[in-house]
């Protein structure tokens, strides 16, 4: 009896008893797209296009190590092979849960370690359209999520999630995020400045399995009032490779151990 009425009251609910909220659906597409497995390596291909139409290449390699729980601590770990401006600079993060992350890039020409200040987190990353918080993603609970709607993009199901500030400490107001159903990666974002205006949109241009995992290799950036534009390229990516932590210190931003940025 007891279990027929469990069953009663599992089919008398509302249809939307067990849907997610905007801060779970948020949740998932964090783990999704800067969570996976316990380690990544990646060499990257990033080209920076002018409104005329004029590229630079960035040819780099990006580790990334999770520690504890989905969510939790992370460390970071770049290194640029060109151009010759920026060969052998190296960028580091640790990001941290509810506080603000530690970065550290490397400058080759004046050979010196430069720690990046929080309030430097929305400016551009080695001139890209990408942001430093774009590099290693931002914290779900510094922003206000509510589920805008629910629409197909393309081919894909997607919530659309409403992502607003909670502080003013980047140079947007509220952000779209159109987040896949079946992967919770997301497939495209929205930014729109302090007038309401869109500005800036990131989209998911190339996701291939990597290893089991569901992965975007190829994403772009488009700034719409400058007319710029950065694409990245995931040439190579692999998953759980056992990336030591020794590899995370300042000592290795100057010298950093060929087998692992090869």
């Amino acid at each position: 009896m007891k279990r027929y009425l469990i069953l009663l009251v599992v089919l008398l609910m509302p249809l939307n008893a067990f849907a997610l909220t905007a801060d779970e659906i948020m949740k998932k597409s964090q783990e999704a797209f800067f969570y996976q497995a316990k380690d990544f390596k990646a060499r990257i291909m990033m080209k920076l296009i002018s409104k005329g139409g004029q590229e630079r290449i960035r040819e780099l390699t990006m580790l990334r190590k999770n520690y504890g729980a989905s969510g939790g601590e992370q460390k970071y770990f770049m290194y640029f092979y060109q151009p010759a401006d920026v060969k052998d600079m190296t960028f580091m993060v640790y990001k941290f849960p509810a506080k603000d992350d530690d970065r550290w890039l490397f400058v080759p020409a004046i050979n010196m370690v430069r720690r990046i200040a929080a309030q430097d987190k929305s400016s551009s990353f080695v001139g890209s359209d990408f942001t430093y918080e774009d590099v290693s993603g931002r914290d779900i609970e510094d922003d206000n999520h509510t589920i805008a709607k629910e629409e197909k993009l393309d081919t894909k199901e997607c919530y659309v999630i409403k992502s607003a500030p909670k502080a003013q400490d980047v140079d947007y107001t509220y952000k779209l995020s159109w987040i896949d159903k079946g992967s919770f990666l997301p497939l495209k974002e929205e930014y729109y400045d302090k007038k309401g205006e869109l500005y800036r949109v990131f989209s998911a241009d190339e996701i291939k399995d990597v290893k089991g995992f569901s992965t975007i290799t190829k994403r772009s950036m488009i700034n719409l009032l400058s007319g710029h534009r950065t694409e990245v390229t995931y040439v190579k990516a692999d998953y759980n490779i056992g990336i030591e932590d020794s590899l995370f210190s300042e000592r290795f931003l100057k010298q950093p151990p060929k087998k692992w940025i090869d």
